[in-house]
């Protein structure tokens, strides 16, 4: 997708006006809506929470220890060919031995929130909680909750971040059948069980968008399955009831007891017209949104799927000679189940996309979610790319996002679940300028959305730690803390990134321009010295593994 646009250059293309038409956004004035590089200093509203996140495949480790079941990503990751160099998250950062070392990052960097995900499978391992609880899943949980809490961080808990226990998918074919609905609740009631009295924030899914169109349409994510056209519509419905189905069980059973709120994160990327006098490039823009954060978020908030959506995929499909539409529908009952199912919408946003209209024809053979939106996505070859081949620093899409959501929902409860920026390096570098740079102006625009109305409570840095990057593998690096992953022991080291983020928390924003022009000077000079930290263990370790082996010798008897 690195394709030059045929257009005007990006800054002249960041200030054009754009009114955009949204249904149910009358309110929503986009021309007020600034899309130049300006700074705006400020801060943010008193009791903000400010965090940072993980998930429990990516920096866990212990896939195999003390009774947890196989998950879906265990099985995927040691198919040779599906990661990236192979890699697996066996080890990872070795998070379920560390849980103290990593807490006390998180009281260095004066986290409010730490979001961190439950591994279905080492708390049910079969997923089917009649079969086997194990009870030292649990207590791994509850000491992490524990030792957050006495260090007066609150815990974010999603559920479900992508590791489905493989006896599901195996028995039932995962989240492609019904039947899962019931499990997923038993599991919930489990979490809600054992954590709740302590936990007062639950996200059911994390990026359900992913589990769909990557598990189950392209098959590079696990399960890994090419279900084309169909299996991510299917996969989708199913999670939607689920989520839905958990939401009332916490209504209904906990939350009178345990005071606590229940939502759900979904990923949105920003969609901009190419040209913003073409009205069929707007639309497009808006339908690039509407088949990635609307997919879930409008039958959660108003009780179906978006409009675009059951039009185009209903006319595709009678054209490929179907008789009723790929995308499933929901009975009137279930409409009214699902609606209103959300106390806080957690929003994961990365980068934009500029889109454009293209036509794909209805072949019957060729149907797929991308074909079916009639679009075609565009990068400005000048957006800066340091990491993950998608993610391109576009700063304004983040303020124009959070906006629609508003417009769009009715001004919900927001939490930015996961922001942050990547880098392919495999060097020690520590000094991440590129990342602060990204922090820096992000949550400089959720906080001019903040000043727009938009009701955001609190925001995740993504992530703590360098991580397992899914098929990427270790290739890719999003953490705050650099993970030595060619050590035993996994040692974590500062960047740069974490002091200015640091500073940022404990300003609550960006207090004035004097201020925050030091913030980047006193950050690169930490990161110097972590830097030769590194270095230094880099080669003591490579002195040990060339030292050359010396046996012992044995006297003949």
């Amino acid at each position: 997708m690195d394709t030059m646009l045929p257009r005007c250059a990006a800054p002249v293309c960041h200030v054009l006006l754009l009114v955009l038409c949204l249904s149910a956004a009358e309110d929503f004035d986009w021309t007020k809506n600034d899309r130049s590089s300006s700074f705006y200093y400020g801060t943010f509203p008193t009791g903000f929470s400010w965090g940072a996140g993980s998930s429990a495949y990516q920096t866990e480790g212990a896939w195999d220890k003390d009774g947890k079941g196989l998950s879906i990503w265990d099985v995927f990751s040691h198919k040779k060919g599906r990661v990236l160099r192979n890699d697996t998250g066996d080890s990872s950062c070795e998070g379920y031995y560390k849980v103290k070392d990593d807490v006390s990052l998180m009281n260095e960097l004066k986290l409010n929130h730490y979001r961190f995900s439950i591994s279905w499978p080492r708390i049910i391992p079969t997923g089917i909680k009649s079969d086997h609880i194990n009870e030292k899943g649990i207590q791994y949980y509850n000491e992490l909750i524990d030792h957050l809490l006495e260090n007066k961080i609150t815990p974010i808990v999603t559920l479900y971040h992508w590791d489905l226990p493989q006896v599901l998918q195996e028995k039932y074919g995962g989240w492609q059948n019904v039947s899962i609905v019931n499990h997923f609740n038993d599991f919930a009631s489990l979490c809600f069980e054992k954590f709740g009295n302590r936990v007062k924030y639950w996200i059911t899914f994390n990026n359900p968008w992913s589990v769909a169109v990557e598990g189950y349409e392209t098959g590079e994510h696990a399960p890994g399955l090419k279900m084309r056209g169909t299996g991510a519509y299917r996969t989708a419905h199913n999670i939607i009831k689920a989520h839905a189905k958990v939401w009332h069980t916490y209504d209904t059973q906990w939350r009178g007891r345990q005071k606590g709120l229940v939502g759900i994160s979904l990923s949105g990327e920003w969609g901009e017209p190419v040209d913003i006098n073409n009205q069929k490039d707007i639309e497009a823009a808006e339908r690039y949104v509407q088949f990635y954060l609307g997919w879930f978020a409008t039958p959660i908030f108003h009780g179906d799927y978006p409009q675009v959506m059951k039009d185009y995929i209903g006319r595709k499909s009678t054209q490929q000679g179907l008789g009723s539409s790929r995308l499933p529908s929901f009975s009137s009952q279930e409409k009214s189940y699902i609606k209103g199912t959300c106390d806080f919408l957690g929003i994961g946003h990365f980068t934009t996309r500029y889109i454009t209209q293209k036509n794909y024809p209805a072949s019957r053979g060729g149907a797929s979610f991308f074909t079916d939106r009639d679009l075609a996505e565009l990068v400005d070859p000048r957006w800066p790319d340091p990491g993950s081949e998608w993610l391109y620093s576009v700063p304004w899409g983040f303020r124009r996002l959070l906006n629609f959501v508003k417009a769009q929902y009715g001004n919900p409860m927001l939490y930015v679940t996961e922001n942050g920026v990547s880098e392919k390096m495999q060097c020690t570098e520590l000094c991440d300028d590129w990342r602060i740079k990204y922090y820096r102006d992000y949550i400089n625009e959720m906080l001019k959305a903040i000043k727009d109305g938009v009701n955001v409570r609190g925001y995740t840095a993504w992530s703590l730690l360098d991580k397992f990057e899914w098929d990427e593998g270790y290739s890719e690096r999003f953490g705050l803390y650099y993970v030595d992953f060619r050590s035993k022991n996994k040692p974590r080291y500062p960047k740069a990134s974490v002091q200015y983020y640091k500073r940022i928390i404990s300003s609550n924003g960006f207090p004035n321009q004097r201020e925050v022009e030091t913030w980047k000077r006193r950050a690169t000079e930490t990161c110097s010295s972590s830097n030769q930290l590194l270095a230094a263990a880099r080669r003591k370790a490579k002195e040990n593994a060339e030292m050359p082996k010396v046996w012992p010798v044995h006297d003949e008897v």
